[in-house]
């Protein structure tokens, strides 16, 4: 069994527009049996081994919390208190649009869930406040992807499982270019809508969305100060996470009904049910191409053509802003970061800050067409035109890249929080 012919049979079931799992599977299948030793015995429990890990029960844990908030009041509620807060300021809804996004992606780790839950309430607000529709689509888009680099993250997960980089490293080095991205969409907010200016501050309405948002506003202040200060481990942080937005939106907003809870868990078992097998089989091939020492070969071979990390940095960047543009977030995580670490870490790039340059650039690829993840999600939510969807998203795109190029460049921002 050579190469060429691996090459083919994955290139067939790519034409046969066969998913991930297949592929996947069929690659796996494939190279156990070409190891030969009887080696396909050992998929299963490889594949256990890959599963039976603890942190891997935040992921479930945080899409569950995510889906309660956004089924209930509590991003109604966060949203209304950033509104208040930021409306005298000129683009002040524009604002409140970005730090909704960024509060709420704290506490759902989810981009998608982000972009229906803060949307759902924020785009007939900015087109009746006259905020023009391309602009609000825009905005939501991009500062839904937030969640994919505000810790807790569920790819920064993913990213610390496949290449064993600590998982509370990586949410500390997400803060700095959460802060910076978030930053330079507020920016261009209010350069944008510098002209659209709100009324004075009301102190009455300010305190009444206070108090009715203080559930929301102090579950990102538990969650992350339990996992910085050391009291929660990722999956305990998650844990109380679903603990606490159950017990918000039963017994204190009363906004779930059982029926809600019903649908809040039927919708992510389905989304765990297409990311654990896959995960599953990713793994498990990464255990035995380790043992079959491929990674040292790769590195070795790949290390003769860049004469340092910079060029290494950009070549890498382009590659995976193409990887972003046809490949979902998790899929290219769990396929990427086993092969590309070891030739960041042979290159003398620290772990967890290349961490976040790959997730950075995948981020990108929420946005950019033809499968970018939030402009489908932001079709059917809003039922908007996709390439009108696509055209709103340049600017901040742009914004994005120069994010991008900053955190790349400047390690010390994602890492200055762990130094």
């Amino acid at each position: 069994m050579t190469t060429f012919g691996l090459v083919i049979l994955v290139l067939a079931l790519l034409a046969l527009r066969q998913n991930l799992l297949v592929v996947l599977g069929v690659v796996l299948v494939y190279v156990y049996w070409a190891v030969g030793e009887d080696a396909l015995s050992f998929i299963l429990l490889d594949g256990w081994h890959a599963l039976n890990k603890e942190v891997l029960l935040s992921i479930p844990l945080f899409i569950l919390s995510g889906q309660i908030m956004s089924r209930g009041s509590m991003a109604e509620r966060l949203v209304r208190f950033v509104r208040e807060l930021t409306g005298p300021i000129p683009g002040g809804m524009a604002i409140a649009t970005v730090l909704a996004c960024a509060l709420f992606a704290a506490i759902s780790g989810s981009s998608t869930v982000t972009l229906l839950a803060v949307g759902s309430v924020m785009y007939p607000a900015l087109l009746k406040a006259g905020y023009s529709k391309s602009f609000s689509l825009g905005a939501l888009c991009a500062a839904g992807t937030l969640g994919i680099v505000v810790p807790p993250s569920i790819p920064l997960i993913l990213y610390g499982v496949m290449t064993r980089t600590s998982i509370t490293d990586l949410f500390l080095a997400g803060i700095g270019p959460a802060l910076l991205l978030t930053a330079l969409m507020s920016l261009y907010a209010v350069i944008a809508n510098r002209d659209r200016r709100g009324g004075s501050w009301k102190l009455a309405a300010l305190l009444d969305a206070g108090r009715k948002g203080m559930w929301s506003l102090l579950m990102p202040v538990l969650i992350l100060g339990g996992i910085y200060s050391g009291h929660f481990t990722a999956t305990e942080s998650a844990a109380v996470a679903v603990v606490y937005a159950f017990v918000v939106e039963v017994f204190i907003h009363r906004e779930l009904s059982a029926r809600k809870v019903y649908d809040v868990f039927a919708e992510t078992t389905q989304l765990l049910g297409s990311l654990f097998p896959v995960l599953m089989l990713a793994v498990s091939l990464n255990v035995l191409l380790t043992y079959q020492q491929v990674p040292v070969a790769v590195v070795q071979w790949f290390s003769q053509f860049f004469d340092s990390s910079t060029s290494f940095l950009v070549v890498t960047n382009i590659f995976l802003l193409m990887v972003g543009t046809v490949m979902d977030i998790g899929s290219a995580v769990l396929i990427l970061s086993p092969m590309l670490e070891p030739i960041a870490s042979a290159q003398g790039i620290d772990p967890v800050h290349f961490g976040i340059i790959t997730i950075v650039n995948l981020e990108i690829g929420y946005l950019t067409p033809p499968f970018g993840l939030n402009l489908i999600v932001a079709m059917s939510a809003f039922r908007e035109g996709f390439w009108d969807i696509c055209k709103s998203v340049v600017p901040f795109l742009l914004l994005m890249l120069l994010g991008l190029v900053v955190v790349t460049f400047v390690p010390r921002l994602s890492l200055f929080l762990i130094q």
